[in-house]
């Protein structure tokens, strides 16, 4: 069993090449994820799962010789770990720039009716909000004074009582000391 330590360490595309592949391949589906998928996926980012799914790739790549060497492969990585850290750090510090890449809270009730040209933009049904709500302990929409998708993907309830509870990991925290 020979190891060609050349071939395994020695690139055979040129680092800045790799870094314009990563970085093109970063934004232009950022880009397409962004206007084609509007929420959030559970709690993970947006950026987060497509960097995990580029660096997948990438690592992939490196790991199976299809780059011809580690380096080019770990590049590859660091260049879509830079974009990702870049964009983190512009979206925390610049609000419209996080306003670019997460879309702000869209409201889907109000004062007791559904508001369906929303629901229609993110292709929500009367009977799936209707089940977001049920899991929140409302039974009637008319108990809702305001209620949003967030950009996680969940709903946030503010009912007309004063009350509010958002679907996510501690709702039934929530619920039991709303109701409890």
């Amino acid at each position: 069993m020979n190891i060609d330590w050349h071939a395994l360490f020695v690139p055979d595309t040129s680092l800045p090449e790799l870094i314009l592949r990563g970085t093109f391949m970063y934004i232009a589906l950022l880009a397409a994820l962004r206007v084609l998928v509007r929420r959030h996926i559970g709690s993970m980012s947006l950026m987060d799962l497509l960097l995990m799914v580029l660096i997948a790739d990438a690592a992939q790549n490196g790991m199976a010789d299809e780059y011809r060497s580690l380096t080019e492969g770990a590049v590859l990585c660091g260049t879509l770990f830079a974009w990702n850290y870049l964009f983190d750090w512009l979206s925390y510090r610049y609000k419209w720039f996080q306003r670019i890449l997460e879309p702000a809270p869209l409201p889907v009730i109000q004062n007791g009716k559904m508001l369906r040209r929303n629901m229609q933009r993110e292709l929500i049904t009367k009977d799936e909000l209707q089940s977001q709500l049920r899991e929140q302990g409302v039974h009637d929409v008319s108990e809702v004074e305001f209620a949003f998708i967030e950009p996680d993907g969940g709903v946030s309830v503010f009912r007309k009582d004063g009350t509010s509870e958002a679907k996510g990991a501690d709702h039934q925290d929530k619920k039991e000391s709303n109701f409890g």
